[in-house]
């Protein structure tokens, strides 16, 4: 009813609308009081379009119907023709527009895509700056003939010497009391296995086998069946292990399998 006052541009009646439909929406509490305000937004969003497209300003707007009336006489639109042979037009091929038209357009529009395209970086624009010149590495030549050893680096030399000691030591360790035990009970040889096992580590036992198979190899203990078909470990006499029982010939090598299940 009001929208002649609504779209006029010295009237405030469309804000004002606005701002009560605001203040009604808080009391809103059924849907078709919802759809009422739905209903006012779009009209008024109506009014809004209508009175922004009354404004003047000096923005050019793009009008289609101007720029194809002038596209069509860029492109040679004879009027006089049309006229003339406006009953015909259905008939000629290319109807009234010269036969040429697009080909002309087209060397015209060609001017402006002959461009280079704009260079951007993908990432973001990067500070240019010279590469960090490389370190050259010289190469050691080879000692003449081909005969010169290679040295071992001291770390790991002294790595490896360490860890054999540490072997050594703990194979004397273990003889120590295997003997010290034959020395108190000489009648009562040991259980291999209650020797060897550790109940609480798995590894532990496996380096325990490990160590006492140096002791065996160098025939300084000896390892039999008892009653029971178990090992048992005991430690040879003096020089028993140089004789001939235990030359190289006479030894045997054996391979223990344990998994953990076993061990516990």
């Amino acid at each position: 009813e009001n929208r002649e006052d609504m779209l006029s541009s010295k009237s405030n009646k469309l804000t004002e609308a606005l701002e009560e439909a605001n203040k009604l929406f808080s009391g809103v509490s059924c849907a078709r009081e919802a759809a009422l305000d739905a209903q006012f937004l779009v009209l008024a969003s109506n009014l809004g379009k209508e009175k922004a497209n009354e404004l003047h300003s000096e923005m050019t707007s793009f009008d289609s119907l101007a720029f194809a009336e002038d596209l069509l006489t860029f492109m040679g639109i004879n009027r006089i023709e049309l006229e003339e042979n406006d009953n015909d037009s259905e008939g000629i091929s290319g109807g009234y527009l010269p036969s040429n038209a697009w080909h002309k357009l087209g060397e015209e529009a060609e001017k402006y895509f002959r461009r280079a395209p704009c260079f951007h970086y993908m990432f973001g624009s990067f500070k240019s700056e010279p590469p960090v010149p490389r370190q050259r590495i010289e190469r050691q030549r080879k000692a003449p003939g081909g005969e010169g050893k290679r040295a071992m680096p001291a770390q790991l030399k002294k790595m490896e010497e360490s860890h054999q000691e540490a072997t050594e030591k703990e194979v004397e360790r273990i003889l120590g009391l295997l003997q010290t035990h034959f020395i108190n009970d000489p009648d009562t040889p040991i259980s291999f296995f209650d020797l060897v096992i550790d109940p609480n580590s798995f590894a532990r036992t496996v380096e325990n086998i490990f160590h006492v198979s140096f002791i065996i190899r160098d025939g300084l203990a000896r390892l039999k069946l008892d009653d029971d078909k178990l090992p048992i470990i005991e430690p040879s006499k003096d020089n028993e292990g140089r004789g001939n029982d235990y030359g190289a010939g006479a030894r045997n090598q054996i391979v223990i399998s344990l998994n953990q299940q076993e061990w516990k």
